[in-house]
Formats: structure tokens, sequence, C-alpha cells
């Protein structure tokens, strides 16, 4: 009960101090921000490959698989808003 305990208050405490951030951070600073956080979110997208390859057990390979699906999720929309928000600050172009 104490480890528990101990880890619901760290969560609890992990949310406000990441509010707190997310909400100080200068408009400027999100596309660098952001191609971090993707980078992370591969080095998790590799990890997810792992653990669902290795071993024998169903419900690691499922975890494995629902890690790599939100991974992925995760990656390619952070690309996404990145390429974006590069977007409006890149000028004008001509479409052709």
């Amino acid at each position: 009960m104490g480890v528990l305990l101990i880890g619901l208050y760290v969560f609890v405490l992990a949310i406000f101090v990441g509010f707190e951030i997310i909400t100080k951070i200068p408009p400027t600073l999100h596309t660098p921000l952001m191609s971090g956080a993707n980078a992370v979110s591969g080095i998790t997208l590799v990890g997810a490959i792992i653990v669902a390859r290795g071993g024998d057990v169903k419900a690691s390979s499922i975890l494995g698989a629902l890690a790599i699906a939100f991974a992925t999720i995760n990656v390619v929309g952070g690309f996404l808003v990145t390429d974006r928000m590069l977007g409006m600050f890149g000028g004008r172009r001509d479409k052709r």
C-alpha cells in the first residue's frame, strides 16, 4: 500500500509540474521542444518494438503492440505539427 501511495504522489506532482512548465513555454520555443519530444517518442517506439518482439508471454506482446501504435501516432502527429509550424515561419512559397 505504501509503494502505491508514493507512486500516486509522484504521479500527481508530475502532472502539476508538467502543466506549469508547458504553460510557461513561449510559442517561439515550441518547435524545437516538439522536435526533442519526437526524438524521445522515437526511442519509446524502438523500446516497444523490442518488448513486443521478445518473450513468449501474450501480455507483453499485446502491451508492446499497443505501445508501438501509440508511439507511432505520437511521432507522426509531432512531425506533422512541427512541419506545419515551420511552414508558418517559412514565408510565402510558390505552390506548383
